[in-house]
């Protein structure tokens, strides 16, 4: 397993801060991982709760004297499976001196957000765990990470065909045991159709009515389908940016299977050479660089968009921080040139620099302004923009 320090030196100041924190993310990314190596400074004082096994969901039900002796600090896995234990756990948070602090572990993000900021609003912080960055597999591997996705089982395993077994099992797992358990009313056989038509739109512009004629429901019906698999971290929407700028603008956001793995899995991709041939190759390579930017940077959803123009115009990612403007266009070769979309958005957005993100080893400046930047070298985007933060 590789040593992810970041995450690591992330949380530990967290919980020097908060009462408690929040680590979040998808099933199987690690989190039980991380919370085993920050819990080493605990020692002995370090009690582990796991909401998957009957003992620990029965023992959870009342918390409060389960939890109130105990010192140090409390480790509770899959969270989401109890959302009746957040509010007892605002008194036992509220005491000073403070005996504990708690560490919770959720894959479902918008129910451990909607529970934890209603009832412990300032006493948890959160932190999402996403996959493996370049940062920590080493730029040189980009080419592995881009095929594997960056689950730490799929980007290890022992062979590609290795890597693509736990993948499709790990798909099913996700249809079945977390998303379907979720309470979507939706027959398994429908939601993985729904999974791969993302596939096929992957890196496109989300349109509801065309994905609620497929399946022969409403426009709410597939916009709540695509929300829960928001919610599990298997897609990405990427907002638009629309300002007050003398032309009209796209406002449809556009959708991503996250992980890249995740992706060619659901695409039937096998390897390296099935990759380069199929067609979506451009649009896969155009998902795996957008996160891999929003990883290096810790871009949040409000600093992270893209943008275009009914024109013809776009870009493909938007970073605004500060006084930061960002621009990244992703080109899947390693020769790319300025092109006039480049120039509008430079113009039209007022960029602090764009940044053409392409699959050779030269970085070197296109024009003023606009900079071809090699996929390996994104650690240039961390520089850029003052690091990654805690998302």
């Amino acid at each position: 397993m590789l040593h992810r320090q970041h995450h690591i030196d992330t949380v530990r100041r967290l919980l020097r801060s908060f009462q408690s924190v929040a680590i979040l993310g998808p099933r199987q990314v690690g989190k039980t991982t991380l919370a085993r190596a920050i819990t080493t400074e605990f020692g002995s004082r370090t009690r582990v709760f796991d909401l998957e096994t009957d003992r620990d969901f029965r023992l959870l039900q009342d918390p409060e004297p389960v939890l109130s002796p105990l010192r140090g600090l409390i480790v509770i896995d899959e969270v989401q499976r109890l959302p009746s234990l957040f509010p007892p756990l605002r008194p036992l948070l509220d005491r000073r001196p403070l005996p504990a602090r708690f560490l919770l572990l959720g894959s479902a993000s918008p129910d451990v957000i909607a529970h934890g900021s209603e009832s412990l609003a300032g006493r948890l912080a959160y932190h999402e765990l996403d996959g493996f960055g370049l940062d920590e597999v080493g730029a040189h591997r980009w080419r592995q990470l881009w095929l594997r996705g960056g689950f730490p089982r799929s980007f290890m395993a022992r062979s590609d065909a290795a890597s693509l077994e736990w993948r499709v099992a790990f798909v099913q797992t996700y249809l079945e045991r977390d998303i379907l358990d979720s309470g979507l009313r939706m027959p398994p056989t429908e939601l993985r159709r729904f999974w791969q038509m993302l596939a096929h739109w992957h890196g496109q512009r989300w349109n509801a009515s065309e994905f609620a004629r497929a399946f022969g429901t409403s426009e709410a019906t597939v916009r709540r389908w695509l929300e829960t698999l928001e919610g599990f971290y298997a897609i990405r929407t990427l907002r638009p940016w629309h300002a007050s700028i003398a032309k009209r603008q796209v406002k449809a956001p556009k959708v991503y299977i996250r992980d890249t793995g995740m992706l060619h899995a659901l695409l039937g991709i096998t390897g390296p050479a099935s990759l380069r041939e199929r067609p979506q190759v451009g649009a896969s390579f155009e998902g795996f660089v957008v996160e891999q930017v929003i990883h290096a940077t810790g871009a949040r959803p409000g600093e992270s968009y893209h943008w275009a123009t009914p024109q013809g115009a776009e870009l493909d990612l938007f970073l605004v921080r500060g006084n930061h403007r960002i621009g990244i266009e992703v080109k899947c070769n390693e020769a790319p040139t300025v092109t006039r979309s480049m120039e509008i958005a430079m113009k039209d957005l007022r960029l602090t620099k764009l940044w053409v993100v392409h699959q050779g080893s030269l970085r070197f400046e296109m024009r003023p302004g606009i900079e071809a930047l090699p996929v390996a070298e994104l650690g240039a985007l961390r520089r850029e923009l003052g690091g990654r933060g805690t998302r």
